[in-house]
């Protein structure tokens, strides 16, 4: 029988990160800096690892506290009633050496879609105290319509003021639970 491995994630080590476009000229950068996740798995290559991950809202920082504060209302993310963002993997497949596709379920705002992201291993290593680390960067693009952030202005000339595609880019570090 396989023994499941689980790793949790090392917030130290680890940053979420997003872009949207601005105005359609310009990217806006942004960040949670509150999260959590584990991922499980029954082999050394983590291909089928069950990934869950969580992130709060209320730890959004896009380096300018009004626009954080639109972002947590109810015309957003509303992160009095939604607090948390959440992924839960369907399936993690190797597609190249240290590359995997990641698909799951994301719900934002009460709204679930099966998004597929990739992936890419970063390896594994000890840190100075014999822990065993695993990187990964995930990287894909969803869009904000889609889960329920519909929010638009429009500005005098006709010019949208926020893009719908949303980058992703995560950097995250794994430490293996003993």
């Amino acid at each position: 029988m396989a023994t499941t491995s689980k790793w949790v994630i090392d917030p130290m080590h680890s940053e979420v990160q997003f872009k949207v476009k601005h105005l359609v000229i310009s990217t806006v950068s942004g960040f949670f800096k509150s999260f959590e996740g584990t991922l499980e798995t029954e082999n050394d290559d983590f291909e089928n690892a069950n990934i869950y991950f969580a992130l709060n809202i209320d730890s959004i920082d896009t380096n300018q506290s009004q626009r954080d504060e639109h972002l947590k209302s109810a015309e957003f993310f509303d992160a009095a009633q939604f607090p948390q963002i959440t992924f839960k993997s369907t399936s993690f497949k190797k597609t190249d050496d240290d590359e995997f596709k990641l698909t799951g379920d994301l719900t934002v705002k009460g709204v679930t879609k099966t998004v597929t992201l990739d992936a890419e291993f970063g390896g594994s290593t000890d840190d100075f105290y014999g822990n065993t680390k695993a990187g990964f960067e995930v990287t894909g693009k969803i869009n904000r319509k889609d889960f329920g952030l519909t929010w638009e202005g429009i500005t005098e000339a006709g010019s949208v003021v926020v893009g719908e595609d949303i980058k992703l880019l995560i950097n995250i570090q794994f430490a293996k639970q003993k």
